[in-house]
């Protein structure tokens, strides 16, 4: 099948410049260098057209940040800019990734079979939790669909369609783009992953994250803590009543 890379870029993280480089050349794909939105310099009012709030269950507990934002509107992006080119799949990639060739040309080639059906598949950098419905295996690479989705957009594949898909159900959108796509209870595209993956986090190797940190009181703290941990334990109740496929694809519309 034909598939095309997007490495997706920050231009003001020049420390990632050279690995992004690296990564279009190494991925083993045909693509482009992906100017990343960055959600700092970005008009308030189009925040604030972009972004909801409440918009679906479980509530997401905390307001963007800017980041997050121009971390989505990337990606919405790249779905967008997928419909005007032939490739069925796309494999969209960040800049602080690292990727060893030999086991993610395994990991990809397992991927590439199975993604018009599948939709989304991740390479990702974490072994899965909980149940999981096992697809395929490549060597050590395990294709499975697991009940809750896995978070981080470091690599991932993802078809034509299912891209259209996503792009209809985020405008607007009020969670960052990791905790959209773990949403297949509402999506009704579970998201599949490949693990090992030969796909790497090697943020902290380049310049940490280009995600803002604010520095928070202990009362701060404590309150995150719980509103996070409250939200975990609905993600996970609603994965597992989600109609979504155990075996991955779009069901058609919000499971």
């Amino acid at each position: 099948m034909t598939t095309r890379a997007y490495v997706l870029h920050l231009e003001r993280a020049t420390a990632r410049r050279a690995n992004a480089q690296a990564l279009l050349k190494n991925c083993g794909l045909d693509g482009e260098i992906w100017a990343a939105v960055d959600g700092a310099k970005c008009p308030p009012e189009d925040l604030e057209n972009a972004v909801g709030t409440g918009l679906f269950n479980p509530p997401y507990p905390f307001p963007l940040k800017t980041g997050e934002v121009g971390c989505f509107l990337s990606h919405r992006q790249i779905w967008a800019d997928m419909q005007k080119h032939k490739a069925k799949a796309s494999l969209i990639i960040e800049d602080d990734a690292g990727l060893d060739p030999e086991g993610f040309a395994q990991a990809l080639a397992l991927a590439e079979r199975h993604v018009e059906h599948l939709g989304y598949i991740q390479f990702q950098t974490r072994a899965p939790k909980g149940p999981v419905t096992s697809i395929d295996t490549a060597g050590d690479k395990t294709l499975i669909v697991p009940q809750l989705g896995g978070l981080r957009t470091t690599a991932q594949l993802v078809s034509r369609d299912a891209a259209a898909h996503l792009l209809a159900l985020s405008a607007p959108f009020d969670r960052p783009v990791d905790t959209f796509v773990q949403s297949h209870w509402h999506t009704g595209l579970r998201p599949a992953m490949i693990y090992p993956s030969g796909i790497s986090e090697i943020a902290d190797q380049l310049d940490g994250s280009t995600i803002q940190q604010s520095r928070k009181s202990l009362l701060e703290r404590l309150s995150r803590e719980w509103k996070r941990a409250r939200f975990r334990r609905n993600v996970v109740t609603l994965s597992e009543r989600s109609r979504a496929p155990a075996t991955g694809g779009i069901s058609g519309g919000p499971a």
